[in-house]
């Protein structure tokens, strides 16, 4: 599902015009976004929990010449899903 199409869904569910769903997803990314950067978690009860997570610096290969590379440790984003995420999946 793209963005575009996640938007026409929730106007629709929640019988909005588009324009204002667009707005309300916008905001949603931006404020996860803020959120993980100042706090580094996020939970929303039912649905999973987004959480920031360092990864380590390690050595890795250049694909093309085999030769050894420094991959440097940087932060990425892990999202754990919740119970009822998880039955609604199955």
């Amino acid at each position: 599902m793209t963005k575009a199409e996640l938007i026409a869904q929730v106007a629709g569910e929640a019988q909005i015009r588009k324009v204002d769903a667009e707005k309300a997803v916008n905001s949603l990314i931006k404020i996860i976004s803020k959120t993980l950067k100042s706090q580094s978690r996020l939970a929303l009860a039912g649905f999973g929990t987004f959480m920031v997570a360092q990864r380590k610096a390690r050595e890795g290969r250049n694909p093309q010449t085999g030769s050894p590379i420094k991959i440097p440790a940087t932060k990425v984003v892990k999202f754990k899903p919740g119970k009822q995420l998880k039955e609604t999946v199955k």
